[in-house]
């Protein structure tokens, strides 16, 4: 078993509040781990084979934000938070009050983390970690053009996208209910937005994104989209440009989302799955208590952008 490393003490947290920190690392599985690595190198980010897995990097970040592992199917297979070092006994002894069963690491993730599924079966992981969620807003870059000149680059001098950092996941739930009552009594989360029993938003109480998960109302467990953070709207584009001219046409955007306010593009994978660029999400500080509210479905999805696909809300993991 590997040890718990001893870590500085942290600046950015909320006193005297137990909660999770960061998500700071996803596991799905795929048929084809080599479609996989196509798809989010040719998405920007940096995908290394690493112990039989892929390992999922963002170009000049040290944080692994997830891996991928190849199985008979697309399926989700585990989440994990990241806590700092003082709490983990707190959490371990809240499991235990709760009468929340602790098991071991799936074969091939060594850790001493604590293992426990969520109320819906959701494998999920609470481990100490350096806090990787942002502890500001993330910069934007949208100016506008200088008047006199040129303003637009020629596009065989456009970037080659890379996102920043994972924003967020999006995983399918039975409940959106019970999933909000156990990640804020369990995890600490707390409630973002959300919108009847249809979709929830829950950020990290010691300053987070609007959101670092969210959940959509499904007949099963699943992951819909992981979302990458990126400089601009300018950004967006070029990424759905990149991906459209490596072959991944299929998604939804550009447009902009009504809660946590991002713009957005989403890329469909290989799995029906998505991969979201995202800019300018809400920023929730540490020491603020963002009022949560409870909007109808046309005041809750987009402000602005063309119609999502018919199946964009479908969980091709249900049928798995």
């Amino acid at each position: 078993m590997t040890q718990i490393r001893s870590l500085a003490q942290p600046v950015h947290r909320r006193p005297g509040e137990l909660g999770v920190h960061s998500l700071d690392l996803f596991n799905f599985f795929v048929p084809d781990a080599n479609d996989a690595k196509k798809f989010y190198s040719c998405f920007g980010l940096d995908v290394r084979e690493e112990e039989n897995k892929l390992n999922i990097y963002t170009q000049g970040h040290p944080h692994r934000w997830g891996s991928v592992v190849e199985g008979p199917h697309k399926k989700l297979n585990f989440i994990s938070f990241g806590c700092f070092e003082d709490d983990f006994a707190r959490f371990r002894e809240r499991l235990s009050t709760r009468r929340i069963d602790l098991l071991d690491a799936p074969a091939g993730f060594e850790s001493n983390g604590l293992w426990f599924r969520d109320c819906d079966g959701t494998l999920l992981e609470i481990r100490v970690a350096e806090k990787s969620s942002p502890n500001e807003k993330s910069p934007v870059d949208n100016p506008p053009g200088t008047v006199g000149k040129a303003n637009a680059p020629a596009r065989s001098r456009v970037p080659f996208i890379r996102p920043r950092r994972l924003a967020h996941i999006l995983v399918f739930t039975r409940d959106i209910a019970k999933t909000i009552d156990f990640y804020r009594n369990v995890l600490g989360l707390r409630l973002s937005d959300r919108s009847g029993d249809m979709i929830a938003f829950m950020h990290g109480v010691h300053g987070s994104d609007h959101h670092m998960i969210a959940f959509v109302r499904s007949d099963a467990p699943g992951l819909h989209h992981l979302s990458w953070d990126v400089g601009s709207i300018q950004e967006i584009g070029l990424g759905a440009m990149q991906m459209a001219d490596k072959g991944f046409r299929a998604g939804w955007g550009l447009g902009r989302h009504v809660l946590g306010s991002n713009y957005f593009h989403y890329v469909r994978d290989p799995w029906g799955s998505y991969a979201e660029y995202s800019s300018d999400i809400d920023y929730i500080p540490v020491d603020q208590d963002w009022e949560s509210g409870d909007y109808p479905p046309e005041d809750s999805f987009y402000v602005w952008g063309p119609n999502p696909p018919e199946d964009f809300a479908f969980n091709h993991e249900a049928r798995s």
